[in-house]
């Protein structure tokens, strides 16, 4: 990938939908993308071999003069991370935004997170706040006490990509595509937290804005990626795994690993008997790492075990 920018593409942001049978979605998905206040925008539409009537849609927009590519895998790759990385070989653009193909946004997104970015020539990454919805509730929400903020890049590895990523959400967030060129693509390999691989490595090479306004909608339904991820254990296997390298390569602290392994193991305790025993063996192995001493683990396992018995006992 070049790492020239034309003047053309100044301030241009390139917009990737990946899109797997989120045909239902696809509409309001797209014409959230379109109707951005932020005029300048290339939108690049990827399909991953759907079998429902996602091209259907998307060939309703094929000759809209902001879209430049509609690319559809005749096979499916089954990896939404290879399909970030396809189309961020199609962009252009000085700004990336994968805006996943089932979530929807503010009109007003980009312009406050192209300010966002613009505000500060070291960042590299800028984020909005999110909703969570399932049909038509507001299950939760996401929030910042300031309205805008740039964070140096080790403390927003620390404070808020440990012990969960604070952009939870890809359609959050907007980042400088040349900073591509700087990163490990070790977020490929993984299934399910690849984006918090791919976080990590971009605050690496830079700052961070974090806008405290709610501007994205996060959609969570039973074909979502994530909703398979908690039922199967995955989410565990992959993010423990990530705290291991993120302590051993010094991003984080031995008091921030800690604090992020107990949180991790009083979640996973009470669910445990519902995920496969093989992926629970592998987690239960990950969670007597050499990294955490076996004093804390044995700690916080008994702690759990009583705090499960109490529970019992009403």
């Amino acid at each position: 990938m070049t790492s020239i920018m034309s003047m053309e593409n100044k301030g241009l942001v390139s917009v990737i939908i990946p899109n797997y049978n989120h045909g239902k979605y696809l509409k309001q998905r797209i014409e959230s993308v379109l109707n951005q206040t932020y005029p300048h925008i290339e939108l690049i539409i990827l399909d991953d071999c759907s079998s429902d009537d996602s091209m259907s849609v998307i060939e309703r927009y094929r000759h809209h003069s902001k879209i430049s590519h509609i690319v559809r895998n005749e096979v499916n790759v089954g990896s939404p991370f290879k399909q970030w990385a396809k189309g961020i070989e199609l962009a252009k653009g000085e700004f990336v935004w994968i805006a996943e193909s089932d979530d929807w946004c503010e009109p007003t997104m980009l312009n406050y997170l192209v300010d966002g970015m613009q505000q500060d020539d070291r960042c590299t990454i800028s984020y909005c706040q999110s909703y969570c919805v399932i049909g038509n509730q507001i299950k939760w929400q996401s929030s910042h006490p300031q309205l805008m903020e740039i964070v140096e890049s080790g403390r927003f590895i620390r404070e808020y990509l440990c012990p969960n990523p604070a952009i939870f959400n890809a359609s959050m967030a907007i980042w400088r595509r040349v900073k591509f060129n700087d990163i490990s693509l070790d977020f490929l390999n993984y299934r399910f937290s690849g984006d918090w691989v791919f976080w990590t490595e971009l605050a690496k090479t830079g700052n961070v804005c974090i806008n405290g306004r709610l501007l994205n909608y996060f959609r969570k339904h039973e074909s979502d990626v994530s909703t398979h991820a908690y039922a199967s254990g995955l989410n565990f296997a992959e993010g423990l795994s990530i705290l291991n390298r993120m302590y051993e390569t010094q991003l984080i602290s031995q008091k921030d690993y800690n604090r992020a392994y107990k949180k991790n193991f009083k979640e996973f305790w009470p669910i445990k008997g519902m995920i496969d025993p093989a992926i629970r063996t592998h987690i239960m192995r990950l969670f007597e790492n050499p990294l955490t001493s076996k004093v804390i683990f044995y700690k916080i396992w008994l702690s759990a075990i009583w705090a499960s018995w109490k529970k019992k006992q009403g």
